[in-house]
């Protein structure tokens, strides 16, 4: 599990232990693990872990298949958001995202992948959400790095199911966490969208944080029944309003598509 600490990873590990696993729980500082040795003792194997940093993913993960006895499921959960209008999100803000959303998962599983080879199979569970197949105003590079995780893990659960791999894509809406408040970076407004996005800028500034509807410990305890069925999905929806949200749009795009159906074929080389 990365990014154990807090929010959702901090509250789907709590479950997971009290289920009777063994967890590797990692996170930036290991201090926010203290309360989880405390309760669980061994069975809770706290280790420091920038996902940013390959070389230090390829030694956490190995340390953590030796003292944990292999790697059954990864739960890439390490992530934050980013707030900010597309033209007001500054170079480096744009590139941590991505460093860290994505390229920090691509480096975890790049990682687990030979462990669970050798073990003939194991589950990898992405942390996407309902901004991976929805966007939203203000949320334009978090939006991206989650798309850019569905198409990156799409692709390989086509390439590793012969191995006896399983890859989910955990797609939740809003969960009652800090997400929005202390984990959350701001880009600098500019003058020219606050009108335009004066109400999601406050949705972001942490106004809402831990009034969300989902629930984090019953979002917990849904992994653990999807970690144990026989055939898990591709994708799962956690919480009622993307459970409703991910559809519709799906039907929205699909009727698009129907009406501009018509000018896509005519595009292919004269026969």
């Amino acid at each position: 599990m990365t990014g154990a600490s807090r929010g959702l990873g901090r509250a789907v590990t709590e479950v997971v232990l009290e289920a009777g696993d063994v967890v590797v729980a990692t996170a930036r500082d290991t201090a926010g693990l203290a309360g989880l040795v405390e309760r669980f003792g061994d069975r809770v194997v706290p280790l420091a872990l920038d996902v940013t940093d390959r070389q230090a993913v390829r030694a956490v993960v190995a340390e953590a298949a030796e003292r944990a006895g292999g790697v059954d499921v990864l739960l890439n959960n390490a992530g934050y958001g980013l707030s900010g209008g597309v033209e007001e999100v500054g170079e480096q803000q744009a590139r941590d995202q991505l460093d860290v959303n994505l390229f920090g998962a691509l480096w975890v599983t790049q990682a687990v992948l030979p462990v669970m080879r050798r073990q003939g199979g194991g589950h990898i569970l992405q942390m996407s959400s309902i901004a991976g197949i929805a966007t939203y105003p203000n949320l334009g590079l978090y939006c991206a790095s989650k798309w850019a995780l569905e198409g990156l893990s799409e692709a390989l659960a086509q390439e590793v199911a012969g191995f006896g791999i399983r890859v989910t894509l955990v797609e939740p809406g809003e969960f009652r966490t800090d997400w929005s408040a202390g984990s959350m970076v701001r880009a600098t407004p500019m003058p020219e969208y606050d009108e335009v996005l004066a109400k999601r800028r406050h949705g972001m500034s942490g106004a809402y944080a831990h009034l969300q509807p989902g629930d984090p410990r019953k979002a917990g305890e849904a992994l653990l029944k999807l970690v144990d069925a026989d055939e898990p999905p591709l994708r799962l929806l956690l919480g009622t309003s993307a459970a409703d949200l991910a559809p519709r749009l799906l039907r929205e795009r699909l009727a698009e598509w129907e009406r501009w159906d018509a000018l896509a074929r005519t595009t292919d080389h004269d026969r």
